[in-house]
C-alpha cells in the first residue's frame, strides 16, 4: 500500500467483516479545500443601539402621520356620506318622476329598491345595492316625508349620532 494518493485523499480503512458493510461507502473521503471563513466584527450586521435608535425614528414618524391621517380618515367618512346622500336624493327625484310622489314616511328608502305594495308605476330599483341606504358609520339614513325644512329630509348624524356637531360628528343632510 505504499502508492501515494495525493494530499486530497484520505486512504480506505480495511473492509469491514460485519453485515452491515454493504450500508458504508467504500469512496475516498475527500477533504474542504476552503476552511470555513467566520465573519469578522466589523462584518456581522447591525447592532442592538443602531437598532433601537431606527425603532425610535420610526415610531416618532408614526407619532406624527398617526393624527393626520385619523384626520384625513374621518373627513372621508364624511365625503362619502355626503355623496351617499346627494345620490339617494337623485334616486328619489326618480322615483318621483315616475311615481307622482315621494316615497311614503311608511315606505321609507326600501322604496328605491323594492317595489311598494300597490305601487303599479314603480320602474325600478332607483338603487343598484341595497347597502346604498346605510350610512359610513353603519346605522340606515334617516327620512322624512313630507319633511319640516324641504319637500322630504334625508339626513345622517354623522359620527356621533347625535343633532349637531362639528367635523366628523357633523349632519349630513339634503336640504
Amino acid at each position: 500500500m505504499g502508492a501515494h494518493l495525493g494530499a486530497d485523499v484520505v486512504p480506505l480503512a480495511p473492509r469491514p467483516r460485519c453485515s452491515w458493510e454493504m450500508f458504508v461507502s467504500t469512496a475516498p473521503v475527500m477533504r474542504d479545500p476552503a476552511p470555513i471563513r467566520h465573519p469578522r466584527k466589523h462584518e456581522a450586521g447591525f447592532t442592538l443601539l443602531e437598532l433601537m435608535v431606527v425603532l425610535v425614528i420610526l415610531g416618532l414618524l408614526a407619532a406624527t402621520a398617526a393624527p393626520q391621517v385619523m384626520k384625513y380618515l374621518g373627513r372621508a367618512k364624511s365625503d362619502a356620506a355626503a355623496l351617499h346622500v346627494r345620490s339617494l336624493v337623485t334616486a328619489l327625484d326618480l322615483y318621483r318622476l315616475d311615481v307622482g310622489t315621494y316615497p311614503s314616511q311608511a315606505e321609507g328608502l326600501h322604496a328605491l329598491v323594492e317595489r311598494p305594495n300597490g305601487q303599479a308605476r314603480w320602474s325600478g330599483p332607483y338603487l343598484t345595492k341595497k347597502d346604498m341606504l346605510t350610512d359610513p358609520w353603519g346605522r340606515t339614513y334617516l327620512y322624512r316625508f313630507p319633511g319640516e325644512r324641504a319637500e322630504f329630509e334625508l339626513f345622517t348624524l354623522g359620527a356621533d349620532n347625535a343633532v349637531g356637531g362639528d367635523g366628523e360628528s357633523r349632519d349630513i343632510t339634503s336640504w
